[in-house]
């Protein structure tokens, strides 16, 4: 078999394994498009120990600059600029995604802006930016972290089993 086709197989069969664990068994704790989103990350990083590394670092950092976002615009931070306050808070928080990508764990610039892209789309869409400072499983900062750990777990998985396959 192709490493092609071996790494298609391997996703494929992962993914179902990894939909049905996301919508049944992890559903209060895992977003199966989160998972997807740094399973496709860790490929495109390399898809090696430091591209897993990466990928789990800059995607929670991501979450991070994402949920003191939202706590700021949901505080009323800067409330004083109205129509002005969340796009300055936005602005001043997504800075770090680039300027710390002379980190080595931060390098990977998309990781970053995924990390953060999903958690503030989790947050709004699902009305829980009121919830970034909780400790528990309705903060979207930690379900975004939760769910790209375990989606680049997976994307280490299935490089793993397409080698099995491809030989």
């Amino acid at each position: 078999m192709s490493k092609l086709i071996a790494l298609a197989v391997s996703i494929a069969v992962l993914g179902g394994v990894w939909a049905f664990l996301a919508f049944n068994p992890l559903a209060a704790v895992a977003l199966v498009w989160v998972g997807f989103i740094s399973w496709g990350c860790y490929f495109h990083t390399g898809g090696d120990n430091a591209a897993l590394q990466k990928t789990i670092a800059g995607m929670s950092f991501g979450a991070v600059m994402a949920g003191i976002a939202l706590a700021l615009v949901s505080g009323g931070a800067l409330s004083g600029l109205g129509v002005l306050a969340a796009p300055v808070i936005i602005g001043v928080t997504v800075f770090p995604l680039v300027a710390m990508s002379g980190s080595n764990l931060l390098s990977v610039v998309p990781a970053n802006v995924y990390g953060y892209a999903a958690t503030a789309g989790l947050a709004l869409t699902a009305s829980t930016a009121g919830n970034v400072t909780a400790v528990d499983l309705t903060n979207p900062v930690l379900l975004v972290i939760i769910s790209t750990v375990i989606g680049a777990l997976f994307g280490v998985a299935s490089g793993m089993l397409a080698g099995k396959l491809g030989k």
